[in-house]
C-alpha cells in the first residue's frame, strides 16, 4: 500500500493507550480471580477491518485518488523543470560569444527556473500535509465506526475486553493469541452491516 493508514505517532499513542488499560486490568487480575473463567480478552486489527470492509476500501480508494491527482499536478512541475533544466544546460555547449548574445534569454530562463523549483517544493509540502490531515480525519473517524463494531461482536461473543492488536509498522501489542480470540473478520463483517 503506498499510504500507511495514519499517521505512525498516531498508531503508536492509540496502542500505548491500548497497552495501558491492559496492563491495568492484569493488575486488578487477582481481584477478578474468582470470575477468571468468565473473563475473555479477544484481539482485533483495526487497520485490517478498514482495509477489509466495504466502506474502508472505499475510503482508502478517495484517499489513493487524492494522493494521485496531487501527483499528477507535481509531476507537470518536474516536466516543466526539466524542460527548463535542459535549456539551461544548453547555454554551457554554447560558445562565449554567442551566449553573450543570448544573455538576457539565460537569464529570464534562470529566473523561471528558480520560480519553478520555489513552487513545486512549496506544493509538495502542501500537498503533504494535506494527505496527512486527511489520513488523520478518516483514522479517526473510521476508529469511532470499529469501536462501535467491536462492541457489538464483543458482546454477542462474551468477551470482557477486546484490545488492539497492532501492527508491524507501529507496535505490537499482541505477540500472541490464540486463533479463536481474533475477532478481526467478525468485526469486518459487523462493520459492513453497520456502515455500508
Amino acid at each position: 500500500m503506498l499510504f500507511q493508514l495514519g499517521p505512525v505517532s498516531f498508531r503508536k499513542s492509540l496502542s500505548l493507550v491500548c497497552l495501558g488499560i491492559f496492563l491495568v486490568v492484569i493488575g486488578l487480575s487477582p481481584v477478578w480471580a474468582a470470575k477468571a473463567k468468565s473473563f475473555k480478552v479477544g484481539v482485533v486489527d483495526p487497520q485490517a477491518v478498514i482495509q477489509g470492509s466495504k466502506a474502508g476500501k472505499r475510503a482508502l480508494a478517495t484517499l489513493q485518488e487524492h494522493a494521485n491527482v496531487r501527483k499528477n499536478l507535481l509531476k507537470k512541475d518536474e516536466e516543466a523543470i526539466e524542460k527548463l533544466t535542459g535549456v539551461l544546460e544548453e547555454a554551457n555547449n554554447l560558445s562565449e560569444e554567442k551566449r553573450k548574445e543570448k544573455q538576457d534569454y539565460y537569464q529570464k530562463t534562470y529566473q523561471d527556473y528558480q520560480q519553478k523549483v520555489q513552487g513545486f517544493q512549496k506544493r509538495t509540502q502542501q500537498f503533504k500535509q494535506e494527505l496527512a490531515e486527511k489520513q488523520k480525519e478518516m483514522v479517526v473517524e473510521y476508529m469511532g465506526k470499529i469501536r462501535v463494531a467491536t462492541k457489538a461482536v464483543a458482546e454477542k461473543h462474551g468477551f470482557s475486553m477486546v484490545i488492539d492488536k497492532g501492527s508491524p509498522e507501529t507496535l505490537h501489542i499482541v505477540l500472541y493469541n490464540k486463533k479463536g480470540l481474533d475477532i478481526t473478520s467478525e468485526v469486518v463483517k459487523e462493520f459492513d452491516r453497520r456502515f455500508k
